[in-house]
């Protein structure tokens, strides 16, 4: 039987900076632990701790630009551009740009606290 998701919910975000999420599929919002999807909003200026998840990671810019930087380098990912980050890569994100970033980030399987694995 479908599932209808009447909005999502809120979730505190890590980094220095205020950062909206709002998960639509996922633990919190759905019950699911297969994936999440979750459209994010994050202002100038905004870094989040790096990771290592255990979890693949597909994003898709709305607005903005957002830096993903890798153990290998930097990629700025901007508006209607996508990036896909393997489970085991140590990544890092951030919005150095004036405009911050919108983007909508799906994470196979679901996003979790425990496997996420953020640097200290």
């Amino acid at each position: 039987m479908p599932q209808f998701i009447a909005g999502p919910t809120v979730i505190q975000a890590a980094g220095n900076l205020p950062k909206r999420i709002e998960e639509y599929v996922g633990l919190v919002n759905s019950g699911t632990s297969a994936v999440s999807v979750a459209r994010m909003q994050s202002p100038s200026g905004w870094v989040e701790p790096g990771q290592t998840p255990e979890f693949d990671e597909y994003t898709v810019v709305l607005r903005g630009m957002l830096r993903v930087t890798t153990r290998d380098g930097e990629f700025d990912v901007a508006a209607g551009q996508a990036i896909i980050t393997r489970a085991g890569e140590w990544i890092c994100y951030s919005t150095p740009g004036p405009d911050g970033a919108e983007y909508v980030a799906v994470c196979l399987p679901g996003f979790t606290p425990d496997t996420v694995h953020r640097d200290a």
